[in-house]
């Protein structure tokens, strides 16, 4: 029999953000429309609209900036990363304005590379600030219920999931447990990849014993399971699967009328 839990109480910071009660299938829903279309084509135009819009709409996310700047800190690292590889390496085309072997700077790639670090922006900034307020358990209700993705596979991923936040706690243990020994005061990186070894076969034990423990509880009968929380798809995920969809439609067209469409395909 299928019973509901009472809601968990919130956080101010949830409570204030406007997506955060949003069913997780359909955060998932917004993210891929928009990295669809924005891999689709290597233009600055289509990921420069896209970009402003979601800046402005990141205003309802419930995020104070420094929240969202630490969040989303690695996007802005990797985005002028591509960046300054494609300007690099990227095509050559028009005037050449600096070469040195096999690097070298023209029109061409000095365009692809702005394209390059507004796409990886407009692609994962909504990404990340879509599932910072998902919770795994939501998100595997949504898969189950909503998405109808098998009970097997999506309680695995719960359960995956759920030990990802102890793998610190284990790190930090190896830690004080080899400097109890003696023996992780010195060599850096021999002791980084010695305890990345040992971090490998704890979770690999660990995962063992869990499969074992949900094959025991009866995790991967094959019979239609029950859901002790029940997963909704209402107004409020056709709204955000529709603001999606609204801003890559109104990137492609900025993009055409430009004539800066350029798809990657063909």
């Amino acid at each position: 029999m299928t019973t509901v839990a009472p809601e968990l109480p919130r956080s101010a910071s949830e409570r204030r953000s406007a997506i955060a009660g949003v069913n997780p299938v359909a955060k998932l829903g917004a993210s891929l429309l928009l990295a669809l279309v924005l891999i689709l084509t290597i233009d600055w135009v289509s990921a420069s609209v896209a970009l402003a819009c979601e800046l402005v709409l990141f205003m309802w996310a419930g995020l104070t900036l420094k929240v969202f700047f630490v969040r989303t800190a690695l996007v802005w690292i990797a985005a002028p990363a591509a960046g300054l590889t494609t300007l690099l390496y990227g095509q050559a085309a028009g005037t050449v304005h600096w070469s040195f072997g096999l690097v070298l700077v023209t029109d061409g790639s000095i365009e692809l590379a702005v394209a390059t670090v507004l796409r990886v922006l407009a692609i994962g900034l909504p990404a990340v600030v879509l599932f910072i307020t998902i919770d795994p358990t939501d998100l595997a209700d949504g898969l189950g219920q909503v998405a109808k993705l098998p009970a097997r596979f999506v309680l695995g991923g719960l359960a995956g999931l759920r030990m990802v936040g102890l793998f610190l706690d284990d790190w930090r243990a190896l830690e004080l447990a080899r400097r109890a020994r003696g023996i992780g005061d010195s060599g850096a990186i021999r002791r980084f990849f010695n305890q990345a070894f040992a971090l490998l076969v704890l979770s690999i034990r660990r995962g063992s014993k869990l499969a074992t423990a949900m094959e025991a509880r009866g995790f991967g009968a094959p019979i239609e399971r029950t859901w002790a929380r029940e997963s909704t798809f209402g107004r409020r995920e056709w709204a955000l699967l529709t603001v999606g969809l609204a801003i890559a439609l109104l990137a492609v067209t900025v993009s055409v009328a430009t004539g800066q469409w350029n798809f990657v395909l063909a």
